[in-house]
């Protein structure tokens, strides 16, 4: 691929954020601020930033969302001109069924869904069978499902859930660093997944040896200050042509105070994005 194909198909792609750009803001269990960032404030923080999107994942679950507070989370981004991105975690059929309802309403074009949940771990057979039994909702709603590579399965296997399925109507949420804890490295990630991937998790890491010399700690950072090899994997991951978002994801580690952590966590989303939109024409 040439320089110019490759920036055309990153020009296919939008760049967004995230609630968990700002997971800390948003709020972790046990360590939640006085004031939570809600949907609408991502909504904000996308015009503030210039982005295009913004993905409202399972850490602030758009079905808590009253009827009225849909409607005016909608109409807020709609006049601002930021397309909205529903995710989920936890592929039961009935909460897949009920999350098409919250991605068509939210006229969201794909619907991202981590596969376990809390107590919840089926098997790649089960993923399979309640994927099918939604096929027919996707298909109609031409809504694009998006499953996250996450730590449990290896790639073959979420390679296995889109060909099993549709891969017209389902693909890959890839991110690039979650299949670290299935013992996979971000290039055979991509290898096996990119060609199926139609929404990127942009998360930038890197490596360090523990104090003791004895294993390795797996830690973010901002875009462009890490391990992460952007433009490589955006120009792989582009070469399908239908991967339609790229998501700044960050791993911030926290400070001993809440503050200086949501501080810190603002601080380099700013530097990340700062890093990213060149990318993005």
């Amino acid at each position: 691929m040439t320089a110019a194909e490759a920036s055309d198909r990153r020009a296919e792609m939008r760049l967004g954020i995230s609630s968990y750009t700002y997971t800390w803001a948003v709020g972790v269990p046990g360590r939640m601020p006085d004031a939570p960032l809600t949907a609408a404030d991502l909504v904000r923080k996308a015009v503030s930033a210039g982005v295009a999107c913004v993905q409202i994942a399972d850490n602030l679950p758009l079905d808590r969302l009253s009827r009225t507070e849909g409607q005016d989370l909608l109409a807020l981004a709609q006049s601002s001109g930021i397309g909205l991105e529903v995710g989920s975690r936890g592929l039961t059929a009935e909460n897949l069924d009920r999350h098409i309802d919250l991605a068509v309403s939210f006229k969201s074009p794909i619907l991202r869904f981590v596969v376990d949940g809390p107590g919840f771990e089926p098997s790649l057979d089960e993923v399979v069978s309640v994927v099918r039994g939604a096929l027919l909702r996707l298909q109609g709603n031409k809504l694009l499902l998006a499953l996250e590579n996450h730590d449990r399965f290896k790639a073959e296997d979420f390679r296995q859930m889109v060909l099993r399925t549709d891969p017209e109507f389902v693909g890959i949420c890839l991110d690039s660093v979650n299949s670290m804890g299935a013992g996979e490295g971000i290039r055979e990630v991509v290898d096996t997944l990119g060609p199926l991937a139609v929404n990127l998790h942009l998360k930038d890491f890197t490596v360090r040896r523990a104090p003791h010399r004895m294993g390795f700690a797996v830690e973010g950072l901002p875009a462009g200050q890490g391990m992460l090899d952007v433009p490589w994997l955006l120009d792989e991951v582009g070469r399908n042509g239908r991967c339609q978002s790229a998501i700044l994801e960050l791993w911030t580690p926290p400070e001993p105070d809440l503050a200086a952590t949501i501080e810190k966590e603002a601080r380099w989303a700013e530097e990340s994005l700062g890093f990213l939109r060149p990318y993005f024409p």
